[in-house]
């Protein structure tokens, strides 16, 4: 069970009013993307899925309190929550966080059959998703009924947000209301992702799972092209397959180093997120660059520039791994 560990001094006047203009300006601009993928299709998916999106996992490794704390879908999600809404435990907590890993896993696999292709279907996907967070927030407290369950996006904030960089105040629930009783990143982004076991029971849970099948995921995307929907089994065979063979070789590989020497937990998820992350920067740092018509030159630089800022929180995040038993990241509260 949780404490309620974000609780700290209320923000301030002139952070409210900073962070309510931030989550104002997010919302406004997202429903301008949205209305750009209908009028301005292609411009628009440029902008969102090269410009945008691949700024977002290099946020998470800084703090991705940054995002969590003005992303539009959680202000639809915690809009006039109710205070005594449904707290989030147990068997459906687990269940509603393996449908957010499974939701993740299909929507990078529809990228390539639709929403890299098609601005209104993309922009009806992200109405739905928007609705979706609104509706649930209905029914459970604060931030349960999505972002800190359903949420596509968390399982990679999760990965990516393990051991931040630097401290940002959470806006959105200090105090604590304790939405979720279990693994919230905004009360402790170590116990998150480590839920404090061991590899080898880790390896069995569906975060490690995923965990260890993204890095195949990632690449499979980047190896394969955009097909209609008909190409649905080439797209499956290069994303799953890749996740799959992901599995396979990560999770035998930490098999057999487990039962040679003892790894700490926390090293292995801080490998895992820095595999994922390299292998993501690789392909999307020079694939941004070139779709603004930026020499590859420049897509070379990017990339090289993403990966030291992915070796400086790996070698950061390593040495608080080897060197805490516990929670040792800046606070997020």
């Amino acid at each position: 069970m949780l404490k309620r560990s974000t609780t700290g001094k209320p923000l301030s006047t002139a952070q409210k009013r900073l962070w309510s203009a931030a989550q104002g300006t997010a919302f406004v601009a997202a429903l301008a993307v949205i209305a750009g993928l209908i009028v301005y299709p292609d411009a628009t998916l440029r902008l969102a899925w090269f410009g945008v999106v691949p700024l977002l996992p290099a946020s998470f490794l800084v703090n991705a309190g940054f995002w969590r704390g003005v992303c539009p879908i959680a202000t639809a999600n915690t809009f006039a929550a109710p205070g005594s809404g449904r707290a989030l435990r147990g068997s459906t907590l687990r269940v509603m966080l393996a449908a957010g890993m499974i939701l993740l896993v299909v929507l990078i696999a529809t990228r390539r059959l639709a929403l890299n292709t098609e601005g209104p279907v993309l922009a009806g996907l992200l109405l739905a998703i928007v609705a979706a967070a609104f509706v649930l927030g209905r029914f459970y407290r604060s931030k349960a009924g999505f972002c800190n369950s359903l949420c596509p996006v968390l399982p990679v904030e999760k990965l990516y947000g393990q051991s931040p960089l630097i401290h940002v105040r959470n806006p959105r629930c200090v105090p604590c209301d304790l939405c979720s009783t279990k693994g919230c990143l905004d009360i402790d982004p170590v116990r998150a992702v480590t839920a404090e076991t061991t590899p080898r029971l880790w390896m069995k849970t569906p975060f490690g799972l995923f965990s260890l099948s993204f890095p195949g995921i990632i690449m499979g995307y980047f190896l394969t092209a955009d097909y209609p929907v008909a190409g649905v089994l080439d797209v499956s065979a290069s994303i799953f397959g890749g996740g799959l063979a992901s599995l396979l070789l990560l999770g035998s590989t930490m098999t057999v180093v487990s039962a040679a020497a003892r790894v700490r937990l926390r090293v292995v998820t801080v490998l895992l997120g820095a595999l994922s992350i390299g292998i993501y920067y690789w392909f999307a740092a020079p694939a941004s660059i070139q779709a603004f018509g930026g020499a590859h030159t420049v897509g070379v630089i990017a990339r090289t520039a993403l990966l030291l800022l992915v070796l400086v929180w790996l070698l950061v995040a390593l040495r608080r791994a080897t060197k805490s038993k516990g929670s040792d990241v800046p606070g997020i509260a």
